[in-house]
């Protein structure tokens, strides 16, 4: 009886593991995170990714070829593959082809301070 109370809870468990892994949660917290959100809107349109990305908040960015940015913030993943973070976020805009080799999203040369601008903005995209 013991066992199969064991076994039952240990199912369970897994399954609430398994479903707080799925679909869109909150994503880690950005309160400790060094960015300028502001900046970052300003950034956003300077290096026009809205050219791939259709983003709320900045007019025109209203592109199909990358994912839509609308609620980044509170993804579980970026890509599909990286935990949502906001130093991941800033590590991807930096370099994304370094976080996932072979994906679409291109090197853009954007430097570090200017990638933790525009990753402290889209965490306000919630």
């Amino acid at each position: 009886m013991g066992d199969i109370l064991a076994a039952r809870l240990l199912i369970a468990s897994l399954l609430g593991v398994a479903a707080i892994g799925c679909g869109e949660t909150e994503a880690a917290s950005a309160d400790n995170f060094n960015g300028d959100a502001r900046r970052g809107a300003d950034l956003v349109k300077n290096y026009h990714c809205g050219g791939c990305h259709d983003i709320p908040g900045i007019a025109g960015a209203d592109g199909n070829v990358g994912p839509p940015l609308h609620r980044v913030g509170t993804r579980t993943y970026i890509a599909g593959y990286i935990q949502n973070s906001p130093d991941n976020m800033a590590a991807w805009i930096e370099d994304p082809q370094k976080a996932l080799p072979g994906n679409a999203m291109p090197r853009m040369g954007i430097p570090q301070k200017d990638a933790r601008d525009i990753a402290a903005f889209l965490y306000t995209l919630k």
